[in-house]
C-alpha cells in the first residue's frame, strides 16, 4: 500500500471510530509534509479545502499551542465541537500534553539544544510520531515538549539525563509554556510573488542561484518539494531551504509606483 492509500485508509478508520463509538480519535503528530499529504487525501475524499468535516465527523489539527509546527489530527465525537476541544486541550489536555524538562542544577548544565532533547526522548524508545514541537528556553536551557498524553507518565518517570546533564521532567499546563519560536521580520520589494524571486530577496541571492536551489530539490514549500521557481507563494506558506533556514511568507503589503511588490516574511532565528 502506498503512502496516499495509507493516509486515506487511516482517515476513514479514525473518522468511522469517532462517529460510531462517539469518542475522540487522533493521528500521531504530523510533520508539515505529513499535513500536506493529509490535506491532499482529504481533497481526494471529497472534503472541501475550507471544511473541517469528513463523513459526518468534525476534525481539527492541534499541536499544543496556536503556532505549533507538528500537529495531531483529531476526529471528534458528536458531543464535542472544535472550539470546545481546543479549549479543553488548552486547560486540561486529554490528547496533547506539555512537559517541562529542566536541568536539576542549571548552573552546571550543558547548553542543551532541540537535538539533545529529541535524542534523549528517542533513546527511551519513543517513536518520533509521539513527540510534537520542542521549544527551548534559552534562559536556562530547559525545554517545553509537546507529546501524546499517553507518554507523559513514562517520560516523567524514565527521563533523567539529557546529554551529560541530569534533568527533571514534569507535566505542566500548556498555558505555562510562554516560549515561542523567534523570528526576524523582513520587508523588501520583489518583481513578483514567484518563489525564486522571494528566495532571492530573503537570502540575498542571485535569481539564478535561487533557481539552482529549486532544481536541486533543496526547497520545501508547505511540506512539498518545490519543482518550479514560478510557483506563486501564498500568504502563510512555510518555506524551508536546505543550508539556509526557513521562513513564513506573510504576503504582499503594498505595490511600488513601478509595479514591484513590497512583501513581508518572518525568518526563523536559528
Amino acid at each position: 500500500m502506498d503512502d496516499t492509500a495509507f493516509i486515506e485508509s487511516r482517515i476513514k478508520d479514525l473518522a468511522n471510530k469517532a462517529y460510531q463509538n462517539d469518542y475522540v480519535t487522533h493521528t500521531d503528530f504530523l510533520s508539515v509534509s505529513d499535513q500536506a499529504g493529509l490535506h491532499d487525501a482529504m481533497a481526494r475524499l471529497g472534503v472541501p479545502r475550507n471544511s473541517c468535516r469528513y463523513n459526518g465527523t468534525e476534525f481539527v489539527l492541534w499541536g499544543g499551542y496556536d503556532e505549533a509546527e507538528r500537529k495531531i489530527c483529531a476526529f471528534l465525537p458528536s458531543w464535542l465541537g472544535g472550539e470546545s476541544f481546543l479549549s479543553q486541550e488548552t486547560n486540561a489536555p486529554e490528547v496533547v500534553s506539555c512537559l517541562h524538562i529542566s536541568p536539576v542544577q542549571a548552573k552546571f548544565a550543558d547548553k542543551l539544544t532541540h537535538r539533545d532533547y529529541l535524542g534523549a526522548l528517542m533513546n527511551l524508545g519513543i517513536e518520533r510520531g509521539q513527540v510534537g514541537d520542542i521549544l527551548i528556553d534559552n534562559a536556562d536551557s530547559s525545554a517545553y515538549c509537546f507529546i501524546l498524553k499517553g507518554m507523559a507518565y513514562y517520560i516523567c518517570k524514565e527521563l533523567c539525563r539529557v546529554k551529560h546533564t541530569t534533568v527533571l521532567a514534569k507535566e505542566v499546563p500548556p498555558t505555562e509554556c510562554l516560549v515561542r519560536p523567534e523570528f526576524e521580520e523582513r520587508e523588501g520589494s520583489v518583481a513578483s510573488e514567484r518563489l525564486d524571486a522571494v528566495l532571492a530577496f530573503v537570502y540575498r541571492l542571485a535569481r539564478g542561484k535561487a533557481q539552482e536551489l529549486i532544481e536541486r530539490e533543496a526547497v520545501i514549500v508547505s511540506g512539498r518539494t518545490a519543482v518550479s521557481g514560478g510557483y506563486a507563494l501564498k500568504q502563510g506558506d512555510r518555506v524551508s531551504v536546505r543550508g539556509f533556514g526557513k521562513f513564513i511568507y506573510e504576503g504582499a503589503v503594498s505595490q511600488t509606483k513601478k509595479g514591484r511588490l513590497y512583501v513581508r516574511v518572518r525568518v526563523y532565528k536559528s
